[in-house]
């Protein structure tokens, strides 16, 4: 039973990997992701709008008081007692490397091209493996076309390209009019694998005082099914790696990743809910299905139930579709 695997070049020794969580936010918790059976470890996001805060915070102080007395001098705060976020972001990077054995990959979180990006040379230098760019945007804007936003997020994947030498992977969310084009674009524009799918997390009201409020509910296996939609309809069709992300509980939905296209599958919500020891149980238990169905590698198995040997994959899903309509029946009074 052969599980090892490729991602972004690097070498893993199966194909379940941790995408960002508040576990990968302390030393402590990179080392009990990797005792717990992580392939590798996706770092949480730093995000664009944190990178242009602290250089606009560590401006303002830098010049308070510059127009005052002589005196004002001792007003200027000694490096060591301005630490900015990005800072503490690659001080954690480069401990981690020292102690975790995994590959630890990168994660940036913006949608314009700025100075931000920069900071992915940073991150390199810091001993990342590889970068995962997270492209995360709502376009509210009526008079902003989706022609437009794809272009930004082309952009973005252009310039950190241009910045790093290390593979990069782009994750992005499902609503895209055209996503197989798009991934098409992507992989032009320099990215290396593409993560599907972000989720978009949705405010609710709070009926009692009239407000809007954050909400967080942790994913469930059925939110695997859009990304095995996705996977297998461009496996084959598209130079990019495929990874999987999102509704990840078991060896079951592992094994259906799999089976679909993806390079590798990543778990957040499955961990948070009954620890990091549980890449241990989804590992084995995809190892019990392989045996089952005589699979003797993740090679082997991969692509197997893709869309690729489909001459026509819209024709194909359009026949699905008729199929899952015409599939219900009305209970009988």
């Amino acid at each position: 039973m052969e599980l090892k695997t490729e991602y972004l070049g690097l070498a893993l020794k199966h194909p379940v990997v941790a995408s960002a969580s508040p576990l990968t936010e302390t030393l402590d918790g990179f080392l009990r992701l990797e005792d717990g059976g992580a392939a590798a470890i996706v770092m949480h996001s730093l995000f664009e709008e944190q990178l242009l805060h602290e250089s606009e915070s560590l401006d303002h102080y830098l010049h308070y008081g510059h127009e005052s007395y002589a005196e004002a001098l001792t007003y200027f705060p000694r490096a060591e007692e301005y630490r900015l976020a990005p800072d503490r972001y690659l001080d954690l990077l480069a401990r981690a490397k020292e102690r975790v054995e995994v590959p630890i990959i990168a994660s940036l979180n913006g949608v314009s091209r700025g100075g931000w990006v920069e900071f992915a040379k940073d991150l390199e230098e810091a001993g990342a493996d590889a970068l995962e760019l997270n492209l995360y945007y709502i376009p509210t804007d009526p008079g902003l076309s989706a022609q437009e936003v794809e272009a930004m997020y082309l952009d973005t994947i252009r310039a950190v390209r241009e910045a790093i030498r290390i593979p990069l992977a782009v994750k992005v969310g499902h609503a895209f009019t055209a996503f197989a084009h798009f991934a098409k674009r992507a992989e032009e524009a320099g990215a290396d694998a593409l993560v599907l799918f972000n989720r978009f997390y949705q405010p609710d009201f709070d009926l009692e005082t009239l407000s809007v409020f954050p909400t967080l509910h942790l994913s469930r296996p059925y939110e695997v099914l859009l990304r095995l939609h996705w996977i297998a309809l461009l496996y084959g069709r598209v130079g990019l790696e495929l990874a999987l992300t999102g509704g990840v509980h078991s060896g079951m939905e592992a094994m259906k990743g799999l089976l679909a296209g993806a390079q590798v599958v990543m778990m957040t919500s499955a961990v948070l809910q009954n620890g990091p020891g549980h890449f241990h149980k989804v590992v084995e238990e995809l190892k019990r299905l392989m045996e089952e169905k005589e699979y003797e590698s993740v090679d082997q198995m991969r692509g197997a139930m893709s869309y690729r040997k489909v001459a026509e994959p819209a024709a194909f899903e359009r026949a699905n579709y008729l199929k899952v309509l015409g599939s219900y029946r009305l209970p009988t009074s």
